[in-house]
């Protein structure tokens, strides 16, 4: 678009350096912003101690304010989630879709393939692994009320419905803080902070005690987000190592010992960087989910999978509408309740996980447009997800329907749901061994992104933040997963409550994120605005440029004829028709 040509609105402002946040990154040795850093650590220290102590109390407060929010807010985050859907769709469609996310001309700092599998693995890559083959299964155990007794109906609701949870929306979610962010550090030069993104609706608000605020809550629940994500993944992956016959009865202790070696992982991972660690391993994360996808889809049941895959799309762009509005009212409080555990519950984690997620893909997205972003992070992730779930979900399906059955006993045992279905197809245990360490890899990618947009949080937006601080935040995420696992031999409850804290805190930040579309619409338009007034004044020189080459032209090639001036009193009007007829009759 515009900007890209003129190159007059792409540069970053002269003022950049001046509005970074107190503690921004001016030199290495402050490259701590206090307060944002120190706030942020108290309140985690603190929680983390209270839900460690008094386990009992610390769980019926949260689940009673996740309760009584979810119980009377449902409306509101199935409105927000959609009204996301439709800003991303908007912006990308739209007249801003050329719009750079950097400096004009600016090339992608990193490869579509890389860029793609970085956004991947940190947006939802271990979730789609843990509740592959769960998800489905749960919904065809027990659907929504409504939704009828056979088995193709139930197994057709199964897929789309999660569809919905996995599809478009979440990723919409993703677009909104990660395209504010972007364009806040890539085009305009700011550092990579929550705060910043919300510059052209806050002014200078942002650089006070309210952009500390936002930081400090899009640091807390990040922490809590991905500490909760490592405490539950060392469970699955234990069970996993059981469910093989490698580790007999792995109690706490090794779960422990898991998320230490995960930890360390992550931390060397992270202080290498972006651009080696995280990236390298990001791309073995998708390389062995490929592997492990189709396998399942050769030897599984192919021709169902792929039928299936088609039927699904086509029932879930049937329903999307109609689906992401319904709270479960006509179905009375049974609908409600099964809407408010499932779907309500996916909507605030999704924004609990945004500033994370946002943050992170907005950081390696320089030198994309807006056009480009905003399909990478919404449609290609959207059909990956839906033929993962086809071929995972659906191969669990089809084994329960029409196979020898066994994956629902007494319901689903999410944690082992995976090895179950891994286990009826051939070379079973070298899938399984490959796909634990496919879901290690996951949770070591997660954590080394979380650590890493912590750390530029609290590092007041230093995009290459300090190693000891990037260690720092990386033990700390290990150290609150182990806390809450091991207090009182009830880790599972105490890794609940942190679960729940950060999806309650998803409803301040979800209004943060209102604001967010806010400002990137303002900025957009302004954006818009510059080039069209660019674009006419370089239309108007080039206008006169022509005029005067031609001047120019026609003075060289003597081919310029001058106008003779008109002679005082209109005497040369007078004269002129008798000189004419003079003319005319000698020249007869």
């Amino acid at each position: 678009m515009a900007a890209q040509e003129t190159g007059k609105t792409g540069e970053a402002p002269p003022e950049a350096d001046e509005n970074r946040p107190s503690g921004g990154p001016k030199k290495r040795e402050s490259s701590v912003a206090p307060w944002v850093f120190w706030p942020s650590a108290i309140i985690i220290v603190a929680f983390v101690l209270y839900a460690v102590i008094f386990q009992e109390s610390a769980a019926n407060l949260v689940t009673s304010i996740q309760d009584n929010i979810v119980g009377g807010l449902g409306w509101y985050y199935m409105a927000i989630v959609s009204l996301f859907v439709i800003f991303a769709l908007w912006v990308g469609i739209g007249r801003f879709g050329d719009i750079k996310l950097g400096k004009d001309h600016e090339k992608a700092e990193y490869s579509l393939l890389s860029w793609l599998s970085m956004l991947f693995a940190a947006g939802m890559g271990i979730g789609l692994v843990f509740w592959g083959v769960a998800e489905p299964l749960n919904f065809y155990d027990a659907p929504k009320p409504g939704v009828g007794e056979s088995a193709a109906e139930k197994a057709e609701f199964s897929m789309v419905q999660t569809f919905l949870h996995w599809g478009i929306h979440p990723w919409a979610i993703y677009v909104v803080v990660g395209l504010a962010v972007a364009y806040a550090i890539h085009r305009k030069g700011r550092p990579v902070s929550i705060r910043w993104a919300l510059e052209p609706v806050l002014g200078n608000r942002v650089k006070g005690w309210l952009g500390n605020v936002i930081d400090v809550i899009a640091v807390v629940g990040t922490l809590f987000g991905v500490a909760t994500s490592l405490g539950f993944g060392v469970m699955q992956i234990s069970a996993g190592l059981d469910f093989s016959g490698w580790v007999e009865n792995p109690g706490t202790s090794f779960q422990v010992a898991l998320i230490v070696g995960i930890t360390v992982l992550a931390t060397i991972s992270v202080v290498t960087g972006i651009g080696k660690g995280i990236k390298w391993l990001s791309n073995i994360n998708m390389g062995l989910a490929a592997a492990l996808m189709l396998f399942v889809l050769v030897a599984g049941p192919t021709l169902f999978i792929f039928s299936g895959f088609i039927q699904n799309i086509g029932g879930y762009l049937q329903t999307v509408l109609q689906m992401s509005f319904d709270t479960g009212a006509s179905q009375g409080s049974e609908g409600t309740d099964w809407i408010k555990d499932w779907t309500i519950f996916y909507w605030g984690w999704w924004i609990s996980w945004s500033p994370f997620v946002g943050i992170f893909i907005a950081r390696i997205s320089r030198g994309r447009t807006v056009r480009e972003f905003v399909c990478g992070v919404l449609l290609v992730p959207t059909l990956l997800t839906f033929f993962w779930y086809s071929v995972l979900g659906g191969s669990g399906i089809h084994t329960e329907v029409f196979g020898e059955g066994g994956l629902i006993g007494d319901g689903v045992n999410n944690d082992t749901a995976l090895f179950q279905l891994l286990e009826t197809l051939p070379a079973a245990g070298i899938v399984i061994g490959l796909t634990i360490l496919l879901i290690v890899l996951f949770f070591v990618t997660s954590s080394d992104s979380g650590s890493y947009v912590v750390d530029m949080l609290t590092s007041g937006g230093d995009p290459d933040p300090p190693r000891w601080s990037r260690v720092f935040w990386s033990c700390a995420e290990g150290a609150v997963a182990i806390a809450l696992l091991v207090a009182g031999g009830k880790g599972a409850d105490s890794l609940t409550t942190l679960q729940t804290t950060a999806i309650i805190i998803a409803l301040p930040f979800s209004v943060v994120m209102l604001f967010m579309c806010a400002a990137t619409i303002k900025s957009l338009r302004h954006e818009r605005q510059a080039y069209l007034k660019a674009r006419q004044e370089a239309e108007q020189d080039l206008m006169i440029d022509k005029a005067v080459s031609a001047i120019e032209e026609s003075l060289e090639n003597g081919t310029l004829e001058t106008p003779i001036p008109a002679q005082q009193d209109g005497e040369q009007a007078n004269t002129s028709p008798s000189k004419s007829s003079s003319r005319q009759e000698d020249s007869r």
